[in-house]
């Protein structure tokens, strides 16, 4: 026995339709978003890598300013470090060293200078030494920005990370 035409059950071509409309909706607006998730993806690994930049001028710095005033660290040397200057260098211009993106030193600029970024350059990391409340205290001042190629004293870099560092030894 055939069942009757007019009871058989199907969707009807409205009812599709709406459903692929609905669909392409909502497939519309998640790849409208994709554009802003991958930016911000992008911007967090930059200020991660930027910290661990940080981090390890941190590190440096607090191995060095434990030597007595007057005395060369290893990394002024060329043996190990960053070679930045302490407190107790007669120096009070800035350090400028540049990172490629997995936050390695690829180069370090002449003190005093602002000079173009070296080939690779991701980031350029500034320090700043700063007039030490008494004789046995370093206080400095880190900014860590991107693009490396911006200078900071005439361009606005895509991003920066900011701080202060005392280390007593």
């Amino acid at each position: 026995m055939k069942r009757p035409l007019a009871k058989t059950a199907a969707f009807s071509l409205v009812e599709i339709v709406l459903a692929i409309g609905v669909t392409a909706f909502a497939l519309i607006a998640i790849l409208g978003m994709l554009p802003v998730a991958l930016k911000t993806q992008q911007t967090s690994i930059q200020q991660t890598t930027a910290n661990v930049i940080m981090n390890t001028i941190f590190g440096d710095m607090r191995a060095d300013v434990r030597l007595p005033p007057g005395q060369q660290s290893k990394s002024q040397e060329g043996q190990m470090g960053l070679g930045l200057h302490g407190h107790w260098a007669a120096v009070a211009t800035p350090d400028t060293l540049f990172f490629d993106d997995h936050g390695k030193q690829i180069g370090t600029a002449t003190p005093g200078t602002d000079p173009a970024a070296p080939a690779g350059a991701v980031f350029r990391a500034k320090i700043t030494y700063l007039f030490p409340p008494n004789a046995s205290t370093s206080v400095a001042k880190i900014i860590v920005s991107w693009p490396a190629a911006v200078i900071l004293t005439t361009g606005v870099p895509a991003g920066s990370v900011e701080t202060f560092i005392a280390v007593n030894r």
